[in-house]
């Protein structure tokens, strides 16, 4: 009779986890159809960009879009909120509009950088003028007269609007080292012109603004056909104009040439002070063990030369949609499952590091976090992020991912903590396991991270759609693991210097909130 007990036992077993297993496909099976048959991803993505538009931390815009994000949440079922994590310098974007008006009539393609002054309550028409090749600084000194109502280009003149691969196709070797070698020349004369002024490419601006330049010209090629980067200004009273590189290009030669080129700029913004700056927060509560956490980050503002599409408005609508598929599908995890859309990644990863400062009881209960920024691509780097045995679960969790998104994911564990570009370094350096999603570039780093050419044009639906399966699966099979992740050895938090254990952060960091110069 016990052996009959025994072997019932061993039956019921099996069967239940058989069950078990069942139920847990027909989640997975779920969450898959319901990522492919009902995305709410372009309709996101279109709200988000097309009609907020881009999120530059301070702006009207970026508040607009933490509002937009609680009430979507809501929408679903899902509590949010803004949670305040700081100040920041205010600032309202307005019109640019810039017009070539002397030697002819040209519409320039040309933009205020962030924070830039205005130009008033009228345009301002002036002729241009390009940097001296001086003999040293005290040259320089007495040339700077010569700035006092004018406009003043400060980047080099490129030599070429043609990316490198255009050469490489259509070029012959000799033209394509020549140009190389001509650019790299260039570039090295330039450098020497810029430091033979006693200034540097920061202080000069401020000379030059000191000097009675009526704005700055800028152009900051990004080194791919029509595309240039787009960040802020560094000037206090007057406006500092970014131009495309065939519009800057023309000037600079018109200038250089003797023509004396006129332009009139209209450039409105607005100073708003300090403003309070956010992180978003929503959750599905856990039912089995809330204080544990499974975290979906990606960082919600942007730069504003284009709407952020892909640095960080793909991992944005991507995170929404873990979440809002979660909830229909799996709306009692077993552990908490919480999204943050952090504010203010750009300026040094400020509302994901304030968070991990002001919750200290969420980071160390903290099973694993999620995080993807870096552009629109199916992910295809998982790294362990020096976490002893991050191999045990985050293998398990990939073996319920459809292999036909897994086969394009390179692994590799235990990995390095590191990656200080993106907000999961800030959990990393507490000891949470926190992991990037890395995804395929698609010409992110020459054609949209931080220029005006990052739109909703340039996502690939496909791909996001991929990385939400892959984000859902890792998030539900995180919250259903029996086994703490925090259980494992990992490498941090270790001071990397002296090799002594780090505690877990218990209060914010002296003078956070001040913010307005960093």
């Amino acid at each position: 009779m016990k052996n009959l007990h025994q072997f019932s036992f061993i039956i019921l077993f099996l069967f239940s986890s058989v069950l078990l297993a069942q139920d847990k496909n027909t989640v997975i099976e779920s969450i898959i159809k319901e990522a492919n048959e009902n995305s709410q991803l372009e309709k996101l993505g279109h709200e988000l960009l097309d009609v907020i538009g881009p999120r530059l931390v301070g702006t009207p815009q970026m508040k607009q879009a933490h509002d937009w994000a609680v009430n979507k949440y809501s929408s679903w079922g899902i509590p949010a909120k803004n949670e305040q994590w700081g100040e920041w310098k205010g600032w309202q974007r307005g019109i640019t509009h810039v017009d070539l008006v002397y030697p002819r009539v040209v519409s320039l393609e040309a933009r205020q950088l962030a924070w830039s002054p205005s130009t008033g309550k009228k345009p301002v028409e002036a002729e241009i003028v390009t940097l001296p090749d001086v003999a040293d600084a005290e040259a320089f000194k007495k040339w700077l007269p010569n700035v006092k109502g004018k406009f003043v280009m400060t980047s080099m003149n490129q030599p070429t609007g043609r990316p490198d691969y255009n050469w490489e196709e259509f070029a012959t070797e000799e033209s394509f080292e020549k140009m190389k070698k001509d650019r790299q020349e260039q570039t090295r004369a330039w450098r020497e012109k810029i430091n033979k002024t006693g200034y540097n490419t920061r202080t000069i601006i401020t000379a030059l603004e000191e000097a009675g330049a009526v704005g700055i010209l800028q152009s900051r090629w990004s080194q791919g056909f029509g595309v240039n980067k787009v960040f802020s200004a560094r000037t206090e009273k007057i406006p500092t104009i970014d131009i495309a590189l065939e519009d800057y290009g023309l000037l600079y030669r018109m200038a250089e040439y003797g023509d004396q080129p006129k332009i009139r700029v209209v450039s409105q913004s607005k100073d708003l002070g300090a403003v309070p700056t956010f992180n978003t927060i929503a959750e599905i509560k856990g039912s089995e063990k809330p204080d544990e956490y499974v975290i979906l980050s990606a960082h919600f503002d942007s730069w504003d030369g284009g709407t952020g599409a892909t640095d960080n408005g793909t991992g944005t609508i991507m995170m929404m949609e873990v979440m809002r598929i979660l909830k229909k599908i799996y709306p009692n995890p077993k552990r908490t499952i919480l999204v943050g859309h952090w504010g203010s990644e750009e300026q040094g990863l400020n509302g994901s590091r304030s968070f991990v400062e002001d919750h200290p009881e969420i980071v160390k209960n903290v099973q694993a976090l999620f995080n993807q920024d870096n552009g629109t691509g199916r992910v295809v780097n998982l790294s362990g992020q020096g976490f002893l045995h991050a191999y045990d679960y985050l293998g398990r969790w990939l073996e319920k991912v459809p292999s036909s998104i897994t086969e394009h994911i390179e692994t590799t564990f235990p990995g390095v903590p590191g990656g200080g570009g993106s907000d999961y370094a800030s959990f990393v350096a507490a000891g949470a396991p926190a992991f990037s999603l890395s995804s395929l570039n698609w010409a992110y780093w020459n054609y949209t991270w931080h220029t005006n050419r990052d739109t909703y044009d340039k996502i690939v639906f496909d791909d996001v759609r991929n990385n939400v399966i892959l984000a859902a699966i890792l998030a539900y099979m995180a919250s259903e693991d029996p086994e703490r992740t925090s259980n494992v050895k990992s490498v941090l938090p270790i001071n990397p210097r002296t090799g002594v254990k780090r505690e877990w952060p218990t209060q914010r960091s002296p003078n956070r909130r001040g913010g307005l110069d960093d």
